[in-house]
């Protein structure tokens, strides 16, 4: 059985990767910090699932997942960088400490997971890695849209580099998606997003597992988001950066 590592599989997104690499067939290894909602969702899945309680800020914990992501001896086949969170207020109005913690997370850690697995992707010539973006990469916004279009950039370059060695590396990037990212923000009300723009966690999912299987460097999930990216390449950059801070 191919066995996939989900970051962030807690819920959300990173859940639903795993209920639907699950239903493909993949034995799974799933880590976030916390055990309970892991084991919690273990058990609902029909494969075999090895769990990783892990704080992925914390030196420790990132070095216990790096060393399963690049195990040679029990090999992952699919990487899937989903962990991540955002923050509520202004860039200014936030200690450095959190702004520094969330490029962490959205670089840092995404970085050296898919080079541990490639450690043993590379010898294997086989292998997928996934790292979640976001539209927000498309824009100027703060940390956050800046780490997303790192993962944009990076997800290109290694797609097309490792591409003729037997690896497959792509970014998905969804818009807002109804998951516990904001309120894990803190932020109650996010009225001022039109309804059509919110997207289901299954349907981000469905797409971008599919765009992945088809070598794709970056999945857009929807016809919207697609329009959505190309309006904020041509619109004026002022404009774009008050659209883009709605919804925080």
């Amino acid at each position: 059985m191919p066995i996939a590592l989900i970051t962030g599989a807690s819920a959300g997104l990173g859940a639903e990767f795993a209920r639907q690499l699950a239903a493909q067939g993949y034995d799974l290894v799933l880590t976030a910090r916390d055990r309970t909602r892991l084991d919690a969702l273990a058990t609902t899945l029909p494969v075999n699932v090895e769990v990783i309680p892990a704080d992925l800020l914390s030196p420790t914990g990132l070095a216990l997942v790096e060393a399963r992501a690049g195990d040679a001896v029990r090999p992952i086949d699919l990487l899937v960088n989903n962990a991540g969170f955002g923050l509520q207020k202004s860039f200014a109005e936030n200690s450095i400490d959190d702004e520094v913690a969330l490029a962490e997370m959205l670089i840092v850690v995404p970085l050296r997971l898919t080079h541990a697995a490639l450690s043993q992707m590379l010898p294997r010539a086989s292998g997928t890695i996934v790292i979640v973006a976001s539209v927000a990469g498309y824009t100027p916004r703060e940390t956050y849209g800046a780490a997303k279009t790192w993962v944009l950039s990076f997800s290109r370059w290694a797609n097309a580099f490792y591409r003729s060695r037997g690896i497959t590396v792509s970014a998905i990037a969804p818009g807002f998606t109804r998951t516990e990212f904001h309120s894990r923000m803190g932020i109650t009300s996010v009225d001022d997003v039109p309804g059509f723009l919110w997207l289901k966690a299954e349907t981000v999912v469905r797409v971008g597992l599919r765009d992945v299987a088809r070598g794709k460097a970056i999945s857009i999930p929807t016809a919207r988001y697609k329009l959505a990216v190309a309006l904020a390449s041509v619109l004026p950059t002022s404009l774009v950066v008050r659209m883009a801070a709605r919804g925080r």
